[in-house]
């Protein structure tokens, strides 16, 4: 009887020194990078601007959304693991360690549903007091006025999406699953990552993807394929939370996915390189290959951008100098744009139309596009750094906290 019930005490132990132990110190990198994410966001999602050529796309395959995706896979895990570990060592009730992640996923769907509202409301706006009519067919937006009973179904299910405010829901949806991918994530995670790796392939190859509606074709982000790269950032997080790394340190495997980013550079910014690839591409797609291995679809998360996001995410873990780098002053910026991502992203969308309406209405002002991105990132950092004040604790309450 006293073997019996030091196991289960010696499980809750080993537990506490693990996933349910709060981290020792948050990770400067996982805000930063996430706040870099959200303001690259921001920029190409004004199109023509001259600051695109900073971001993340520009030195290869993958871009600003691959690495939103990434990092906000790891904040789950890192966030929402405990809870699904104390569940499986019998601490607590499944419910407890769902509801969370289930709440934040009602969230995100509020924000959704209001950023969607808003980008009908300004385009509209925008061509009557323009006189451009052309303002109500840009971004799928002809779809509430051609078939409005449809989309007023569709927008509340998900399926009717507008250009440029279709991020959220696919991660709205892998967020509903994120309590079920972290229970196979603590408990197999080698397994987790094949079952997702195949979902991913036969997805792409098949191209599965949930359909939209009104009107025809699937999602621009693709759940069932997105959810690799989701599923790759909560089994970091989980291995994060340990104070561990998913996929250990390797001098062999650094310089080999370093060299893969100086190719996809080279293959993005050289011609005569880019014709050679891409041809051969063509032909091993002519051969049968699939799809999503022999393409750059954004939609499918095919292959090569794939590869390039976790070669950079892998090459920039093991590189001391960017925890660093990433904890510095000078960065805080970014940390605190990160820390609060959703109201960053949110904000940064709406301010992003915005300038893309007024780019459109004033293409002869040639200072809009150099000023509009940088006053954006300036508004969603302030934003951020109001919210960050309203949500410290008043120095009373600090007091009255019981030690």
């Amino acid at each position: 009887m006293a073997r019996s019930l030091a196991r289960p005490e010696a499980q809750i132990t080993q537990a506490r020194q693990g996933l349910i132990a709060p981290s020792r110190t948050r990770d400067p990198r996982i805000d930063a990078f996430r706040g870099l994410a959200l303001m690259m966001i921001l920029i190409d999602h004004m199109p023509g601007n001259p600051w695109e050529v900073t971001t993340v796309r520009n030195i290869g395959f993958s871009d600003a959304a691959e690495a939103f995706f990434i990092m906000s896979g790891i904040a789950a895990g890192i966030a929402y693991s405990p809870g699904i570990a104390r569940w499986l060592n019998g601490g607590s009730r499944l419910w407890d360690g769902m509801a969370p992640m289930w709440r934040r996923a009602w969230t995100l769907y509020v924000v959704q549903i209001v950023l969607s509202v808003i980008a009908i409301g300004l385009f509209s706006w925008s061509a009557g007091v323009f006189y451009r009519s052309a303002f109500r067919e840009m971004h799928n937006l002809a779809v509430i006025y051609d078939s409005t009973g449809s989309a007023l179904i569709g927008l509340p299910i998900l399926t009717y999406q507008i250009g440029y405010v279709n991020i959220l829901p696919s991660y709205i949806v892998l967020l509903v699953a994120a309590p079920f991918l972290l229970i196979g994530g603590v408990k197999a995670p080698w397994l987790t990552l094949a079952g997702s790796f195949a979902l991913w392939f036969v997805a792409g190859a098949m191209r599965w993807n949930i359909p939209i509606y009104p009107g025809n074709g699937g999602w621009f982000l693709n759940p069932l394929t997105w959810q690799f790269i989701f599923v790759i950032g909560l089994l970091i997080g989980i291995r994060h939370r340990r104070d561990e790394r998913f996929v250990p340190y390797s001098k062999a495997l650094f310089t080999l996915t370093l060299a893969f980013l100086i190719f996809a550079f080279a293959w993005r910014h050289v011609p005569a390189l880019a014709a050679v690839m891409n041809h051969k591409m063509a032909q091993l797609g002519a051969l049968g290959a699939p799809g999503n291995i022999v393409s750059h679809n954004k939609t499918m998360l095919a292959m090569p951008r794939l590869l390039h996001i976790l070669a950079l995410a892998y090459v920039l873990s093991c590189l001391p100098f960017v925890t660093r780098m990433c904890a510095h002053r000078f960065v805080a910026p970014l940390r605190l744009m990160g820390g609060h991502g959703l109201l960053v992203f949110g904000l940064g969308t709406v301010i992003a139309l915005v300038g893309q309406i007024l780019m459109d209405v004033e293409p002869a002002v040639t200072w809009l596009p150099w000023v509009l991105p940088v006053i954006g990132v300036l508004i969603c950092y302030i934003a951020a750094r109001i919210a960050d004040i309203a949500r410290s604790p008043k120095p009373a309450a600090k007091t009255a906290t019981p030690g």
